[in-house]
């Protein structure tokens, strides 16, 4: 018996941000001075560092618990379910439903119910509710689901990861330019396979690191409306993930009692290209090993950041044969990973 992974589903919008679309922004320093750069160099800069050359964007006509249902919808499809049999719907956000052009976020009623109603389900014991945990939620809403299930209370879980985090940025900011949009959706349940959920672990880091990731002011002085954006100490996160996530990362797989030369694939969250190598190669370090070739796979040089769903996608992704030179094979044993906003780090062993 095992709790495993049955259906995938993602939603990547077709809407492509490409880097040159950034040379006519007013970046400014966060006191609000000007950067004495043309903005061509500070996009050389800013790809040479993240990776990213191009991000995805929602239409404006659609919101978060929207593309949150096309991947459900998909992860549904995928598992062969009767969508009625699900017990819980777990929804890992950050910012609710933002509409395009307004201010506010609306997260009442919550995502999650948003998510139930457009998939039509009946079933009042279909239990639906939203995770607020970071970048690292989807991954937590996974666990979550894994603990439901050993306990009995559930034997069906839907757990989704959705962000429009192009809805809660400040154009002022160089950092506007890592976040994008996009979902993904997993169904997780008990099954008589072996395998599955083998071990996981969680950490939150508040004492210095609570306020590392923030929603803030814009950068422009002169603009003086009440909207407020996502904002982050890049250099602050930088030396918080490359210290603290290797270490969770060999606590987990030390707790599976698996190899590191068993571990075919680590699907890190695409925060930072330069970062997840770091934090990957520091990891390999602690077993003496040298990062091994095709471990990591990488979204961001072409998504970019969404927040909660990188790692579900990127998962989709390689199993429908959408990611060059990457597949995953039953029995294949994979981490996942991520860290975010809270600061929160969280890791689970699988096994395909």
């Amino acid at each position: 018996m095992g709790v495993k992974i049955t259906g995938t589903g993602s939603y990547i919008p077709s809407k492509v941000e490409k880097n040159e679309s950034f040379y006519n922004h007013e970046f400014l320093n966060a006191d609000g001075s000007s950067i004495n750069s043309p903005n061509e160099v500070i996009v050389e800069k800013f790809k040479a560092i993240t990776g990213i050359q191009e991000r995805r964007y929602i239409k404006k006509d659609l919101l978060n618990s929207d593309i949150g249902f096309f991947a459900a919808e998909k992860a549904i499809e995928n598992a062969n379910i009767d969508k009625e049999s699900i017990d819980y719907i777990i929804v890992a956000h950050n910012y609710g439903d933002v509409k395009h052009d307004t201010q506010q976020s609306d997260t009442v009623p919550s995502i999650a119910s948003r998510i139930k109603h457009l998939l039509k389900i009946r079933n009042p014991k279909c239990v639906g509710y939203d995770i607020l945990f970071g970048c690292p939620g989807w991954l937590e809403g996974v666990i979550q689901a894994k603990a439901f299930i050993a306990s009995g209370i559930a034997k069906r879980c839907l757990v989704v990861g959705t962000e429009t985090l192009s809805r809660v940025i400040d154009k002022h900011d160089r950092d506007s330019m890592i976040y994008s949009d996009g979902a993904g959706a997993v169904i997780v349940e008990q099954t008589n396979d072996e395998g599955g959920i083998i071990a996981h672990e969680t950490a939150t880091f508040t004492y210095d690191e609570a306020h590392f990731i923030y929603f803030g002011e814009t950068n422009h002085p002169e603009i003086n409306d009440q909207r407020r954006y996502i904002k982050m100490y890049g250099r602050k996160i930088y030396e918080f993930a490359i210290t603290n996530v290797p270490m969770a990362l060999k606590t987990c797989l030390d707790k599976s009692g698996i190899d590191i030369r068993d571990v075919k694939k680590i699907l890190i969250h695409q925060a930072n290209e330069k970062m997840d190598e770091a934090i990957v190669k520091r990891f390999f370090q602690l077993y003496d090993m040298e990062i091994p070739e095709g471990v990591m796979p990488m979204t961001i040089n072409t998504l970019g950041n969404s927040s909660v769903a990188t790692v579900p996608t990127l998962y989709d992704m390689i199993l429908n044969g959408k990611l060059d030179n990457q597949e995953i094979h039953k029995g294949d044993i994979i981490i996942f990973a991520s860290v975010g906003a809270g600061m929160n780090i969280n890791a689970v062993v699988y096994q395909q």
